[in-house]
């Protein structure tokens, strides 16, 4: 029994690993639910097939539509949403018959319905519940007289969503964090379990390990932003949501810089951050292990250790050898009963000292574990530094008021008047293909500027889209087949095909158009207007659209990719500095910040660039010299990032810790760092540079005061030393890509000595 619960429980923690807070689970689920609720209600009102498509349409739409956080604000927007699409069936309906006033009116539809996403997630909501329900009265031939029953249908199908929502599968800020929390453990778990495989490993088997090191380290990090986004209103307050997000940061951090260390004490030289953030990198591996048999075993013992402390990371999971192995792990951090070794071996059992630490903090936070009875003098005094970081945090945080642009500048007014022209030209075309199914070319219009902010964007998703539908027009033909005349069998399999849409959503757009165009063969057999030839058309159709959103996206008001990236770009080298001039200004004796926040903002901004440097390194993307300096540039950020974060993580136990104090010599190399930053940030914003790289001596040399104190162990400068000295490197290695000179003199050979 206890082996099937242990099993149960393995698996469920591979699922939730794999599905952050569960939300793609959620998501299809409550979108199914909603349908299933309105098909059985609208049957048992008698209507007709064709009423029960259009019930499980805007079933659907109405509940995918509201994406708002707060029950309360989901509420509200579900509520207007019925009136809004009401408006929209009946002008569908009214406007039937009169072609040019038609297509005029769902042009305008289109743009208000893009122009109100700069109202936020209720705009957005209300925007796509009218022009998806317009769209629904196409599909159905909604006509005047039917309109009394279609208000029933769809009333009865808001009614439904709502039910599905608030009743059948609910959903509140707090219960979407503590899974989200879950999946973040479950993700640690499974990163801790590849940095034992990597300690294990052969050299041959290193680069395969090194691509699971990766995606879990990745991975891990997707589920911190995730916490990030969702802590304001999933906790009770805001020094609660600081509290969360600081030790959520710090056990990701201890975790990603364990497997740097543990990747350098086996490599056979000195491997660098980037190892593990580009693809496709590889570590030198030396024949035989660099690590001693009695050092790798005890390593081994370690890390299975951690891995327990991390499994074990419930409410519910207690047992009194977990404080005996945490206390023994936290012990490293003051080099208690640490393991012989190799200095680099050492730094290994360090780390995971800072990593036991990290996790016990999490704990704390989250349910408050009591178990100090066991606690050993380094464990209490662990404790008393997190207790005084939680009594500075005071939970207030000012928000820096941004221009916002205006006019054709502003974003969503562009987006507007692109797709308006887009879909204009979308039902010219579709017109001459089809005078009945014109409209599929609009919806692949309008869908592939969603959630899009350049030219490249829209190629990729209208590649991606014509990709899933004419899989999906296969598709449909084997299941139109299939289901024949069988009415519920036909809903069975579309309830199937939505929840498979909204689970692949966030994962793969190709294949949650795949989906979709699946599911319309089924609706077509519903409504017997299924052949072969309209599931051509389909694609015909798509291809259409996806022509017609580019072509807008390249001649009317255009954002070259190319514009958008260097706007990600300066925003991230803006956030960079940001943080690291204030963790030298508080590592170095200043003023107490709130560096969390500001870490918060770099990795959003990072985020952010990754998306946007995505046309640029798919596969479709023709110049692979370009492909492969973009993907080297972000894995740069990112090493940069990592380094920032760590540097911050360290300055906040500078206020609290009776250990760490500050070091006044640190501005020095937080100078030069911060300089090299604001010289690549202005070549990236085409401004005249006031001078040019600087380089040479190393961070340690810049630190020496004469007495060679600067590696002292458990100094400020001894625990910095490497995340400057690696980010003064990132910096430098940035300037080459982006094309920025470099000072013309010659770098100094200057050694730095390993400090992990």
């Amino acid at each position: 029994m206890a082996v099937a619960r242990r099993t149960a429980k393995s698996v469920w923690d591979r699922f939730s690993a794999s599905d952050p807070g569960l939300l793609r689970l959620m998501a299809g689920l409550r979108t199914v639910g909603a349908i299933l609720l309105a098909l059985a209600v609208l049957a048992l009102v008698g209507t007709s097939v064709t009423h029960l498509v259009a019930g499980a349409m805007t079933a659907m739409v109405a509940t995918f539509a509201i994406q708002e956080k707060e029950v309360r604000g989901q509420a509200i927007t579900l509520a207007l949403g019925l009136p809004v699409a009401l408006a929209a069936i009946s002008l569908g309906a009214l406007l039937n018959s009169r072609v040019i006033a038609g297509d005029i009116f769902f042009v305008m539809l289109i743009f208000g319905a893009v122009y109100s996403r700069r109202f936020g997630d209720r705009g957005t909501a209300l925007g796509l519940i009218g022009f998806q329900v317009y769209f629904v009265s196409l599909f159905v031939s909604a006509s005047v007289p039917a309109l009394p029953e279609l208000f029933l249908t769809l009333t009865i199908a808001f009614a439904c969503s709502a039910v599905a929502r608030f009743a059948l599968v609910p959903e509140t800020p707090e219960r979407t964090l503590a899974r989200l929390r879950e999946a973040f453990r479950a993700r640690l778990a499974q990163l801790v379990a590849h940095q034992i495989e990597l300690l294990d490993a052969d050299a041959g088997d290193v680069d395969a390990v090194l691509v699971d090191l990766r995606r879990s380290t990745a991975r891990l990090h997707e589920a911190a932003l995730m916490i990030q986004g969702r802590l304001a209103e999933g906790t009770r307050d805001a020094s609660a949501a600081s509290l969360l997000q600081r030790r959520v940061a710090d056990a990701e951090i201890a975790a990603e810089r364990l497997g740097v260390l543990l990747l350098n004490a086996r490599s056979a030289e000195r491997v660098e951050t980037l190892t593990l953030l580009l693809p496709n990198a590889s570590a030198a591996m030396p024949a035989r292990a660099r690590i001693a048999q009695d050092a790798g075993s005890a390593l081994r013992r370690d890390l299975r250790a951690l891995l327990l402390l991390v499994v074990r990371l419930v409410p519910d999971d207690r047992g009194t050898a977990l404080p005996y192995v945490r206390n023994r792990l936290l012990g490293y951090r003051e080099e208690q009963g640490l393991p012989q070794g190799s200095p680099a071996v050492q730094d290994c059992f360090r780390a995971v000292g800072e990593a036991a630490r990290a996790i016990l903090g999490l704990r704390l936070a989250v349910d408050a574990a009591q178990d100090e009875e066991y606690d050993t003098p380094e464990a209490a005094r662990s404790r008393e530094e997190f207790e005084a970081e939680e009594i500075s945090i005071s939970g207030e945080a000012a928000a820096a008021a941004e221009e916002e642009p205006t006019g054709l500048r502003r974003p969503t007014t562009r987006a507007a008047v692109q797709v308006s022209v887009g879909s204009a030209l979308a039902i010219v075309g579709g017109e001459f293909l089809s005078t009945q199914r014109w409209y599929w070319a609009v919806l692949t219009c309008w869908v592939v500027f969603l959630n899009t902010a350049s030219t490249g964007e829209i190629l990729v998703k209208g590649y991606r889209r014509l990709v899933g539908t004419v899989l999906g027009v296969v598709a449909g033909v084997a299941l139109a087949g299939a289901v024949g005349n069988h009415t519920w069998i036909a809903f069975a399999l579309v309830l199937l095909c939505v929840f498979g849409m909204f689970f692949t959503a966030p994962l793969s757009y190709a294949l949650m158009s795949f989906f979709v165009t699946a599911m319309l063969g089924l609706l077509y057999t519903l409504l017997n207007t299924y052949s072969l030839d309209v599931l051509v058309l389909r694609v015909e159709e798509t291809a259409l659209g996806a022509a017609c959103g580019i072509i807008a996206a390249v001649l009317v008001l255009p954002v070259r990719t190319s514009h958008r990236t260097d706007e990600e770009l300066g925003t991230v080298l803006a956030r960079l500095r940001d943080v690291v001039s204030a963790a030298v200004a508080q590592l170095s004796g200043g003023p107490a910040v709130d560096l969390v926040d500001l870490a918060r903002d770099l990795d959003t901004a990072l985020d952010d660039l990754r998306s946007s440097t995505k046309p640029l390194t798919h596969p479709i993307a023709p110049l692979r010299a370009r492909r492969q300096n973009a993907r080297y540039v972000v894995a740069l950020l990112e090493t940069c990032a990592y380094h920032a974060r760590s540097l911050a993580a360290t300055a906040e136990l500078v206020p609290s810790s009776k250990s760490v104090a500050a070091d006044a010599r640190l501005a020095l190399a937080g100078r030069r760092i911060t300089h090299n930053i604001d010289l690549i940030a202005a070549h990236v914003r085409d401004e005249e540079p006031d001078g040019e790289i600087e380089s040479g001596a190393s961070i340690a040399s810049m630190l020496d005061s004469g007495r060679h104190e600067v590696l002292r162990t458990g100094s400020v400068a001894f625990r910095v030393l490497r995340h400057l000295q690696r980010l003064d490197e990132g910096i430098v290695g940035l300037a080459r890509p982006l094309g920025v000179p470099l000072a013309a003199r010659e770098e100094k050979a200057a050694g730095t000595q390993s400090v992990g």
